[in-house]
């Protein structure tokens, strides 16, 4: 189940899912349901987090033992997290527990990657013969070094909320990734949509800095009264 409402007064969208007896595992309608609250936010900001003790144990695995279809399986996961990525919304993965497997690619896929001190991260696939194939093997590079991902993809070990801050799995360590979610709201939605675009852009450097100058103009033209009162300030 997911469950998708306003929060802070309609500041930004808390998305959560709600499986805590299942520690969040997902199931395919799980995927799609998750899917859409995200593509279906209105506002600038969502927060995506898991219901008890735990973000996301990933795939529920009473579905991948049943797969008849394994790879449609795993490009249904790809396409959701891809989904996630490429919203309109800067997505903020609220990590408070356990993130296994599949939780850790979808936290991969947000834009900003908070942490509890309770939070706890692992790939766990490999003691079963698996591994995490929802876009982890190419986005655990982006926020790693290569030594880094390798280890933690091949080791299965639990990795604690301050190492995965120092290995880059999070940008924070914080009681309550509500706040951070909060914080980012406060800030020009499309000045959020712009910055993200832009840092998500892997065109050649000469193309994306033509659109960086571009966007940067957009801005000011549009805020040009805001730009002077802040200032002041």
């Amino acid at each position: 189940m997911i469950r998708s409402e306003r929060a802070d007064g309609g500041a930004y969208r808390a998305v959560t899912i709600d499986r805590p007896a299942a520690r969040n595992a997902l199931r395919p309608a799980d995927l799609d349901a998750l899917e859409a609250a995200v593509a279906e936010a209105t506002e600038p900001v969502v927060l995506l987090r898991g219901a008890g003790d735990a973000f996301c144990a990933g795939a529920d695995l009473d579905v991948v033992t049943d797969l008849s279809d394994p790879a449609a399986f795993a490009g249904h996961g790809q396409r959701v997290a891809r989904s996630i990525e490429d919203a309109e919304a800067v997505v903020v993965a609220g990590i408070d527990g356990a993130a296994r497997g599949g939780g850790v690619e979808l936290a991969l896929a947000c834009d900003v990657r908070v942490a509890t001190p309770d939070a706890t991260f692992a790939e766990t696939g490999v003691r079963f013969g698996l591994f995490g194939a929802w876009g982890g093997t190419a986005r655990l590079r982006r926020v790693m070094r290569e030594g880094d991902a390798l280890d933690f993809a091949l080791s299965a070990r639990t990795v604690d909320a301050e190492e995965a801050r120092r290995l880059g799995l999070v940008s924070r360590v914080v009681p309550d990734p509500a706040a951070v979610a909060a914080e980012l709201a406060g800030n020009e939605p499309d000045a959020l949509a712009a910055v993200k675009g832009l840092i998500r852009d892997d065109a050649p450097v000469d193309e994306r800095e033509r659109t960086e100058r571009e966007a940067f103009a957009r801005l000011h033209d549009a805020h040009a009264a805001d730009i002077a009162r802040g200032r002041t300030n």
